[in-house]
């Protein structure tokens, strides 16, 4: 057949609906909740004022919520923000690498490593207890002498915008776990800042240090402290953790360390 034999595309009879602009809002907003959030504001937010609208409204992101588990009729009322609250349940998981000594001492940084200098070892260990949460296999062990390590976390590298950590203030939620051997005793320290872009310290969780006398029950024990309505202009987080044996046995009896974590955001 020759081209013009064809039949003309606009001689049937006409669509009423032309574009996807002309679908009913409650579409719109149900075909955009699709898709990830990096699109609908870098991109979809930019296509037309109507996309603006409809990117912008509060049904859209309470839906996405919903699609990936983040929504409870609970919060309708707490919630200022679904677009920030949605945003933080997706970005949170924890911020701290190799919590647990499965990468060896990979991510971490050794501040010091006295006595017979830090260790690793599997759960329990001698004289020792398992950690409640099953999934974790290992700990860090400290010596004779002090023994410290830490992490410098970067917010901006983790997903955590500038105007996001100064305009909503996101909870930051520290948590670690350390016991000692039975017939040991030993003592341990925590300390987490959360540091201006020039690593000043804005604020700071340090609580006194932990005791633990010999012949304890060698239990697992949780630390956790919530930083809240902290400073504006929080861009790193300093975690530090360690300590050492307090009857200086060579070899590794000083308190034990695992399961660290820093999450950022709502408490999902």
């Amino acid at each position: 057949r020759r081209a013009g034999d064809f039949p003309s595309r606009s001689s049937g009879p006409r669509s009423a609906m032309t574009t996807i602009g002309d679908l009913p809002e409650d579409v719109l907003v149900e075909l955009l909740s699709l898709l990830p959030a990096r699109d609908l504001l870098r991109t979809c937010r930019l296509v037309c004022t109507q996309w603006r609208y409809v990117v912008d409204l509060t049904t859209l992101w309470k839906r996405k919520c919903q699609r990936d588990g983040f929504y409870r009729q609970s919060l309708d009322r707490s919630i200022s923000d679904w677009k920030i609250f949605y945003m933080l349940c997706h970005l949170k998981r924890n911020l701290i690498k190799n919590p647990c000594a499965e990468e060896n001492f990979q991510h971490w940084t050794i501040d010091n490593n006295g006595g017979d200098e830090w260790k690793i070892e599997d759960l329990p260990g001698a004289h020792g207890t398992n950690v409640p949460d099953p999934k974790v296999h290992k700990y860090f062990v400290t010596s004779y002498g002090p023994c410290f390590k830490s992490q410098l976390i970067t917010l901006k590298k983790e997903g955590y915008w500038n105007q996001l950590m100064d305009e909503k203030r996101p909870e930051i939620t520290v948590k670690d776990w350390y016991a000692a051997r039975v017939d040991c005793g030993c003592r341990y320290e925590l300390t987490v800042r959360l540091l201006s872009k020039d690593y000043i310290v804005l604020e700071e969780f340090h609580p006194e240090p932990v005791v633990i006398e010999q012949w304890s029950d060698a239990k697992w024990r949780e630390i956790s402290h919530t930083f809240q309505n902290y400073p504006a202009g929080v861009r790193h987080i300093w975690f530090q953790h360690g300590g050492q044996d307090t009857q200086y046995w060579a070899g590794w009896y000083g308190i034990r360390v695992t399961n660290s974590s820093i999450t950022i955001g709502p408490q999902t």
